[in-house]
């Protein structure tokens, strides 16, 4: 079993500059867990005991307001690391994480992943890396929130998924989307009705074209110009 760990643990940012005898090592101390669609792997303010590797599906990470409301704060998709801030910083996790979907995981302790930091530098720079790049992401949410306008976090998020996962066809880039309309608003920080009045204003000034679970975008280039101006126009 800690074989077949191995190739996944090589794929991560946070591990793959470590030796097959180290991966082996934390393949054999690695604990699998798996979840259903929207199950909880662990909740905000808990004691962080260690870390996860998404080895298939993928997750949320997100805080829920007073009103019960989410606001995601990213997703991480397979194959990569999951609450490695407390495992360095010893405080709890910073954010609720639950499954997008049927989701592996592998489990390392705390204990485990210092006791390899200390032994193996390439391994802390690795972590430091990681966090620094989850800091830009926070602090591009932030901008996000407080200067864009709602239909330009939506046309973000399009543009975002079609150059992800779009399909390039003669009338421009179709997506398949995944999300169902409470699931973008907790992406974009709004609710259920504000989004389905957003497509619908986005389809009327061209920038897309929505049939059920298919959306396509004729040009990205125009899609990204609006999602980018200072107006929201």
């Amino acid at each position: 079993m800690a074989d077949d760990k191995v190739p996944i643990l090589k794929q991560t940012e946070l591990f793959r500059s470590l030796d097959d005898s180290v991966l082996d090592v934390l393949a054999k101390h690695s604990v699998i867990k798996r979840l259903g669609r929207n199950e909880i792997l662990f909740l905000a303010g808990e004691p962080a005991k260690g870390l996860y590797v998404i080895a298939s599906g993928s997750v949320r990470a997100f805080r829920t307001s007073a009103d019960g409301r989410e606001q995601i704060i990213h997703v991480e998709r397979a194959v990569t690391t999951i609450a490695e801030v407390p495992v360095f910083d010893d405080g709890n996790y910073p954010s609720t994480v639950a499954a997008e979907e049927p989701t592996t995981l592998y489990f390392l302790s705390k204990e485990q992943i210092l006791k390899t930091a200390y032994e193996y530098p390439q391994l802390a720079l690795a972590a430091v890396k990681i966090m620094a790049a989850r800091l830009r992401r926070c602090a591009e949410l932030v901008e996000t929130l407080s200067l864009r306008e709602v239909g330009q976090r939506l046309a973000r998020l399009l543009l975002d998924e079609a150059r992800d996962h779009g399909t390039e066809t003669p009338e421009g880039t179709k997506i398949k989307l995944q999300l169902t309309h409470n699931q973008l608003a907790a992406r974009i920080g709004t609710v259920r009705e504000v989004v389905t009045r957003m497509l619908i204003r986005l389809q009327e000034q061209g920038l897309i074209i929505h049939e059920g679970k298919d959306i396509l975008i004729p040009e990205l280039k125009t899609i990204a110009a609006y999602a980018e101006a200072e107006d929201g126009n």
